[in-house]
């Protein structure tokens, strides 16, 4: 991972009410003051929102971080059901998802909006952590790194850097269907924007790129070990004390 701390973020997604929520976070943390060596990766749990302040608490002062699962990219505003990066990073957020294949579906946000919402969280003081990735039929034709590496170019703002956003590369008929790409998939998708960081930015060895789409404790440990790998999204293995922490192990 070419000295590249790994980072673990379970995105929990429109799940759980409060004391799931509460019992999951109270887990991990046990987990992690409970471990006789401490984990070798960060790690990152994004509730929903009706949930971030509490997990914020439960977490305290150990060493995992919170985030949002989306931002709005106006500061404040008339915008109903929306969130602001500041409110989160006024409730103890560190890091806020943007981009995931599930909102560019769902609420039809185009790359450009994901670039304004990336200025926002940065703005806010917010690790952005930037999801793209290709849908069958685009990997199909061929297309699927020009997609990718199309995404990441509108997505990403010019003051994206190292310390201020992560890549997640989520091919998105591997999330949620039990479907893990190959491994030489994997590593020929991250080595790609690996290339297109280094295209945009210049020095790209310290970004970080995560892989998603059904990670769990019995692939984690061969995706973690492929090139430019740093780290894992995961979605229903994340709320899982057992299955998430069985992941985080993985990176050693």
């Amino acid at each position: 991972m070419s000295g590249r701390r790994p980072l673990i973020a379970g995105n929990w997604k429109m799940n759980c009410l409060r004391a799931d929520g509460l019992a999951l976070a109270s887990g991990l943390a046990a987990k992690l003051s409970s471990a006789a060596q401490k984990p070798v990766c960060d790690i990152l749990l994004c509730p929903p929102a009706t949930l971030l302040a509490d997990v914020v608490g439960v977490l305290g002062h150990c060493d995992i971080h919170a985030g949002g699962q989306d931002c709005h990219f106006d500061k404040n505003g008339a915008h109903t059901g929306d969130i602001a990066a500041s409110m989160l990073a006024d409730i103890g957020a560190s890091h806020v998802i943007l981009g995931h294949s599930e909102r560019r579906a769902d609420h039809g946000e185009s790359s450009t909006v994901i670039r304004q919402k990336t200025i926002a969280a940065h703005d806010a003081g917010l690790i952005a952590v930037v999801c793209v990735g290709e849908t069958e039929q685009e990997r199909d034709l061929g297309a699927a790194i020009s997609v990718v590496c199309g995404q990441m170019d509108v997505s990403l703002p010019k003051g994206a850097n190292a310390e201020n956003t992560v890549i997640a590369y989520e091919p998105v008929w591997a999330i949620g269907t039990g479907r893990t790409a190959a491994v030489e998939d994997v590593a020929e998708m991250h080595a790609a924007i690996r290339r297109k960081l280094k295209e945009r930015f210049g020095d790209a060895d310290g970004f970080r790129i995560l892989y998603g789409g059904s990670v769990k404790p019995s692939n984690a440990a061969e995706l973690l070990a492929v090139d430019h790998v740093d780290g894992a999204l995961v979605g229903g293995a994340s709320l899982k004390v057992e299955d998430f922490w069985g992941i985080i192990d993985s990176c050693d």
